[in-house]
């Protein structure tokens, strides 16, 4: 990542939902001391919610930066979260930004800009929930040095959680396993399986008291599957490492 930000490439990360893409982001911010500017993607978005609009005031109209462009005048890290939830007639205002021209125009008021010598651009999708209507153009994911993220390695991923949370090293590790049987079953009931961040929210909830097996139901449960079935089966995995 630093070699890309030394070029100034923008940065694609792909992995599953909850696996540390986000954190990985504002980790790389603070270590390059760089501001960040962090934009949760949704369907409703539109390109004037990137780049600027014009607003209506007391004083008569007035031109209001959006996100996109206040990161790019200021030189910021600029982070588009979930790119694909947002429509395809959207994100093409970002293509001038990630290749050599590094411009953004803002067609409604009349001005180009160059982006700062500072400035990234980095977009983050979940390539599981990837279908014909939610997917990036290949001439927006050409533009982008690509890296891919999955959920830590075992031991790694209790420590995560046990530092994230200060519950104990065995009680992290019950949590690692229980959120490796559901990873499981991806594809056979379930969409996705428990992410780290599950894993995080049980062991707070258990940190401060919480019976484990409640945390579990409540944290890695039900947020991911509302099949009866599947219910019955991570049930019994928690029963299995919290008895």
């Amino acid at each position: 990542y630093e070699a890309a930000y030394d070029n100034r490439l923008p940065v694609m990360l792909k992995g599953p939902t909850g696996c540390g893409k986000s954190r990985f982001v504002e980790h790389m911010a603070h270590r390059l001391g760089k501001p960040l500017i962090t934009v949760a993607c949704n369907e409703d978005m539109t390109a004037a919610d990137l780049v600027g609009r014009w607003l209506l005031d007391k004083d008569g109209t007035r031109w209001q930066d959006g996100p996109l462009t206040t990161a790019a005048r200021l030189g910021a890290i600029c982070y588009l979260d979930e790119i694909v939830e947002a429509r395809q007639d959207t994100t093409v205002v970002i293509h001038p930004l990630t290749d050599h021209r590094r411009t953004l125009p803002l067609d409604k008021k009349g001005e180009l800009i160059e982006a700062h010598a500072d400035f990234q651009l980095v977009i983050s999708y979940n390539p599981g929930y990837q279908n014909l209507m939610k997917d990036l153009k290949q001439s927006t994911k050409q533009r982008f040095a690509g890296l891919d993220f999955d959920y830590p390695r075992a031991e790694v991923e209790a420590k995560v959680i046990a530092k994230e949370t200060g519950v104990d090293a065995a009680t992290a590790e019950k949590l690692v396993q229980i959120a490796q049987r559901a990873r499981n079953l991806k594809g056979h009931g379930l969409d996705e399986g428990i992410s780290t961040r599950l894993c995080i929210y049980a062991a707070k909830m258990i940190a401060k008291g919480v019976e484990p097996r409640a945390a579990c139901r409540m944290a890695m449960v039900s947020p991911i599957t509302d099949d009866a079935d599947i219910r019955d089966t991570l049930d019994a995995t928690i029963h299995t490492f919290f008895n």
